[in-house]
């Protein structure tokens, strides 16, 4: 980057951003209310991000550092707004502010207020305000930090030149911390000893309780792991970890006491990175749990919607299953589609997975087929038991295998252990009024349940008959598009950020991949290409649906001086709610990267 201060970019026609508002109220402002009023003269990040999101958590971990050097310049203001009912629970957004240890001022928007005023369609997004009040950028996903940094400078600049800038403290006043042995542990295994090993995720460390489940025997890796997650242990006694902020793996050993990076760099993986090799030198993404299966360690790759493998014998890593892509798509490993795999538990034919953001329980078999027995897709969740192909989950975390071959899944956001049974193709419930359970442990004829937002082990007598539930269903509540039936041209809107220029060096530098639910909504324009706009053809007897795009494009710095430019790659994947009606529009515009506003 030049030393020299930068010289602000030329903009368009101005638009006033719309004002802060949600139902909820505010988190981290010392129970003040805030409004865009009383951060003028400062550069504001909106981030409008839902805490289920994986890459909304990317994009948190992604700005620290831009909110830490700019502090007394720029003001962060998340606006959560929820995906799935559970997130709509004003303690479930209080909860998630600790446990991602969000820094700034959060505004809780249940109905999505604020959500539909900025016209925002996908999680994450990003809106850059400048110090008079006026939207200047938009960023859809993640991995836009450099471009935020440059305009932030940018804005520091101008706006300092102007006499329009306002130094000093933000509006963040940080909420009282609160004591106890565990705060929102993540997953837990049993050890040789008979003591537990949770993984206190908050607090980044590992934790071996006694046998109790209470009692604290030692804490574990201290300013080594980053929210750690998965614990599974390996043949020769250590303990594999998903360190999952890290984008690594680690090894404990019980006994020595020793940890050991084994596989990941530090490094977050992205688009055009390898996928296998070295264990050491391959970029991992936010691996979220791991299972011995098959003489490998398994990972859910919950970053980039895959299993990957690790072979301690090699010292390798490949991926093992999934395309990137998000969603639900069963079959052949490499053409399968996943959604934040979370969870994993591993019997002798088959390798169980927790499928979070499609609310699906999912397993591969020895074959290295992936199949489906609970869950239909991204925005279809509840709380219903009975036949498989009618039960609902809501963002499963978790699943445990069980003696009778039946596997019990840590049902996270409806606070429920259910049960699923092969034999019989039935769904269960087990246990509620749990308060998010992350993963359950076998313990003789008990369970042991992780309650992760009540910072505790639960044991419980496994029961002998189904608890009755009320049932309930949802879709994801988000205003849908009105299109007109026949073409629809689909534009995603791409511009380099300052600085950069598309990378065309060795072939095309973008990607466009759409399809819908239902499949019979497109008649035509579904499918892979290169250019970034699409025809498509919706069915005029399908009145509703949703399309699913997936868009990347890779920029390089445009600096001909340098020989070997850094590179970025720009994903983003939308889920667009769309009702056909005769008086919709004809072309549909989603926002890849930032444009000047």
């Amino acid at each position: 980057m030049n030393d020299s201060a930068p010289t602000p970019a030329p903009r368009r026609a101005r638009v006033r951003a719309p004002e802060l508002i949600g139902k909820g109220g505010w988190l981290n402002t010392g129970g003040k209310e805030l409004t865009l009023a009383d951060l003028r003269g400062k550069c504001v990040i909106v981030d409008f991000w839902t805490f289920c999101c994986v890459n909304c958590l990317h994009v948190l971990d992604e700005l620290r550092d831009l909110e830490e050097k700019h502090r007394d310049t720029l003001v962060i203001v998340g606006v959560h707004s929820p995906k799935f009912v559970h997130e709509a629970e004003h303690q479930a957004v209080v909860d998630a502010v600790e446990r991602y240890e969000v820094h700034h001022p959060v505004l809780d928007d249940p109905e999505l207020a604020t959500w539909k005023q900025y016209a925002v369609r996908a999680w994450p997004t990003l809106v850059v305000i400048d110090p008079e009040g006026y939207v200047v950028a938009q960023h859809a996903g993640e991995g836009h930090a450099n471009a935020i940094r440059t305009l932030v400078e940018e804005l520091e600049a101008e706006h300092e030149a102007k006499g329009t800038l306002r130094r000093g403290d933000g509006p963040y006043v940080a909420p009282e911390p609160v004591a106890t042995d565990l705060r929102f542990p993540g997953k837990a295994v049993t050890l040789p000893s008979g003591n537990f090993l949770v993984s206190d995720t908050t607090r980044h460390q590992l934790v071996e309780l006694a046998e109790d489940g209470e009692t604290v025997v030692r804490r574990i890796g201290e300013g080594v792991f980053r929210e750690p997650q998965g614990l599974a242990p390996l043949p020769d006694g250590r303990i594999v970890v998903a360190d999952t902020v890290n984008h690594a793996l680690r090894t404990y050993d019980p006994e020595s006491g020793a940890i050991e990076l084994v596989a990941g760099t530090g490094k977050q993986w992205w688009q055009g990175s390898p996928t296998s090799g070295p264990a050491l030198e391959v970029d991992l993404s936010s691996p979220w749990d791991v299972a011995w299966w098959q003489g490998r360690v398994w990972i859910a790759m919950a970053g980039v919607h895959q299993l990957w493998t690790y072979d301690p014998a090699s010292g390798t890593v490949e991926v093992a299953a999934g395309t990137t892509n998000e969603g639900l798509v069963d079959g052949p490993a490499a053409e399968a589609w996943f959604a934040q795999p979370s969870g994993l538990a591993a019997t002798e034919d088959r390798l169980w997975i927790a499928d979070s953001e499609t609310s699906a329980l999912r397993w591969i078999d020895t074959e290295g087929v992936v199949h489906t027995a609970v869950g239909t897709g991204l925005f279809d969740f509840g709380h219903r038991d009975g036949a498989a192909d009618q039960a609902l989950f809501q963002h499963p975390l978790g699943v445990t295998a069980l003696p009778d071959g039946s596997v019990a899944v840590s049902d996270t956001y409806n606070h429920a252990l259910r049960r699923y049974d092969p034999a019989t193709g039935e769904v269960t419930t087990l246990a509620t009024d749990l308060r998010e359970p992350s993963d359950a442990v076998l313990v003789g004829g008990d369970i042991v349940v992780v309650e992760s937002a009540r910072h505790r082990l639960t044991r419980l007598r496994l029961p002998e008959e189904a608890v009755q539930v009320e049932s309930a269903a949802y879709r994801t509540q988000r205003e849908a598009t009105e299109v007109a039936p026949g073409r629809l041209r689909l534009d995603v809107v791409f511009q380099a950020p300052t600085g950069q220029k598309l990378d065309e060096r060795y072939g095309p530098s973008t990607r466009l991949l759409v399809s819908s639910t239902p499949p019979e909504l497109l008649l035509g324009g579904e499918g892979t290409g290169t250019d970034l706009f699409r025809e498509l053809d919706l069915n005029p007897e399908v009145t509703e649906g949703v399309l699913h795009v997936s868009a990347m494009a890779a920029s390089c710095d445009d600096d001909p001086a340098n020989e070997y430019p850094a590179c970025h790659v720009h994903q983003q994947d939308w889920g667009v709610p769309v009702k056909v009606t005769a008086d919709g529009v004809a072309r549909l515009p989603l926002i890849l990267a930032g444009m000047d506003a």
